[in-house]
């Protein structure tokens, strides 16, 4: 084993002091090659001696020996002679203020100088372009390579050689990979399959990030848990339609859920019990607790209504009409506001009293779509980069992402910030806000979409708003969530299938 190593360093290093010496002639004979020389024969001969050794060099890398087999031998002796064939014509078309490839190799090296020839990407996603296309700019010094279907061990040995050809490329590709903001992931960290109807929303526990629940149109509530070994805790029946929210109480032992059965129900975790039902006149398509006075259990329901209950005794306590029925909220941090959003595009900011559980219309606004859609998403937060305070984010149906700012001092008046159009949603797909990165500016919200995807989106970049997908669902995607550790993202399809991402760690932290 170990002198099969020292073989494999061997030849590696001969590949490339034969690599290195055949660029150094190619670039000796590129500076003679003036740009001022008009004589044809003169051309004809310069080209026909490059082209020449390139074949010369494909025989050098890839030397005939009695064992080896003659078609491998010829498959890697066509690659490798295309590779340098094209490498060569790259060099000859390149020019740099009349001087030539060297120049701008030399020039390219410069970080500063490869930074400013770094055009910006353009990806896209559904609601810009539609289709996704590599980012422009040095990368395309890159080599076409053929794809052949060759053996494992010989797979490997093609492509050690091809890394080394393509040395320039990839640290081009490395460099725009660290300037580039994006989110990566490990991969799936666990599936859970076993709804079988559509999962309409999935949260995570208060400050947890192991506790993972998901309500279903079959009126089921699952409580899973994603810490090794990734398994299911409880399953809560009792709705006889679609759970269309729910909410956590602070410890995590309650879950507080609403239905289009017209009833809340309150469920007891670890007993999987339904120790309380609240039954209403309307279906009830939102739900928050408190989160200063977790006995305070606020509804929002379609018959324009806003509700608060006691959670002890389950008794009214106050309740506000808004202009149509109340399809998502969220409060602030301290409690002092609630913000809910209607199915006319409106959001509502609502003085919550925390000892009394009045409440109180303070505004409203609107979000930048004309049309008059039900807002799936309504998400607080309290610091932003961009605003340097609190901020809220609004989605909804027909694709319009709305950023707003909070202003604490005029009683949660918000102010539009900025906006991003996606395509027109058909299900009630929902999005959220993404995890701050260290040294980027920028707003990053993650949604679902109906194209079987999770895509990111910077705020900041209307023009090439989407910076990152993940792929692996086989139906639309209806509800993100993230954990609080910020490490785990969650999704849900339409089928009832739910995947926890495992985010990828950033070592650079600062």
């Amino acid at each position: 084993m170990k002198g099969d190593t020292q073989m494999q360093v061997t030849h590696v290093s001969r590949q490339r002091r034969i690599l290195r010496k055949y660029y150094r002639t190619i670039d000796r004979k590129m500076e003679k090659c003036s740009p001022e020389d008009d004589d044809p024969e003169k051309k004809q001969e310069k080209k026909e001696d490059v082209a020449a050794d390139p074949e010369f060099f494909s025989c050098m890398l890839q030397p005939h020996s009695t064992n080896s087999d003659p078609i491998y031998i010829g498959t890697r002796r066509l690659l490798l002679f295309r590779k340098a064939r094209s490498g060569t014509l790259h060099r000859k078309d390149w020019r740099c203020n009349g001087k030539g490839y060297v120049a701008y190799r030399n020039f390219i090296t410069t970080l500063e100088n490869r930074m400013k020839l770094q055009s910006p990407s353009h990806l896209s996603s559904p609601g810009t372009s539609g289709r996704w296309a590599p980012s422009s700019g040095p990368a395309s010094l890159t080599h076409d390579m053929d794809t052949w279907s060759l053996s494992k061990s010989e797979s490997q040995t093609l492509s050690r050689t091809n890394s080394i050809l393509s040395n320039i490329s990839e640290k081009t590709d490395q460099s725009r990979r660290k300037t580039e903001p994006a989110y990566s992931f490990v991969g799936m960290h666990c599936i859970f399959d076993e709804c079988k109807s559509m999962v309409t929303v999935i949260k995570f526990g208060h400050m947890s990030s192991d506790i993972l629940a998901f309500g279903a149109n079959d009126g089921t509530l699952t409580v899973c848990s994603v810490s090794e070994p990734p398994s299911v805790m409880k399953k809560l029946s009792g709705h006889s339609k679609d759970v269309t929210d729910f909410d956590f109480t602070m410890n995590n032992h309650y879950i507080a859920s609403s239905s289009l059965d017209k009833t809340v129900r309150v469920w007891d975790i670890p007993k999987g019990l339904c120790i309380r039902v609240i039954y209403g006149i309307a279906p009830q398509l939102c739900i928050r607790f408190h989160p200063v006075n977790n006995n305070f259990l606020l509804v929002g329901n379609a018959n324009r209504e806003i509700s608060v209950f006691n959670f002890s005794t389950g008794r009214l306590t106050d309740k506000i009409v808004v202009g149509s029925k109340v399809t998502a909220m969220d409060f602030d941090n301290t409690g002092q506001f609630i913000f809910c959003g209607d199915a006319q595009g409106c959001v509502y900011t609502i003085t919550v009293n925390s000892h009394q559980g009045t409440l109180y219309q303070s505004h409203r606004a609107r979000n930048s779509s004309k049309s008059k859609s039900e807002v799936t998403t309504i998400q607080y937060r309290s610091f932003s980069l961009m605003t340097r305070g609190p901020v809220l984010l609004s989605f909804s149906r027909d694709g319009c992402l709305s950023f707003f700012s909070v202003s604490m001092e005029l009683q949660g008046y918000l102010t539009l910030r900025c906006s991003l159009k996606l395509a027109q949603r058909v299900q009630s797909i929902r999005a959220s806000f993404c995890p701050l990165l260290s040294l980027e500016k920028g707003e990053f919200i993650v949604a679902g979409s109906e194209d079987a995807s999770v895509y990111f989106y910077d705020l900041t970049r209307p023009k090439h708003a989407c910076v990152n997908k993940l792929q692996g669902h086989g139906c639309p995607v209806i509800g993100v969530a993230w954990n609080h550790g910020e490490n785990f993202l969650a999704s849900s399809d339409y089928s009832g299938t739910v995947i926890v991402w495992k985010r990828e760690k950033t070592l650079d932290k600062k």
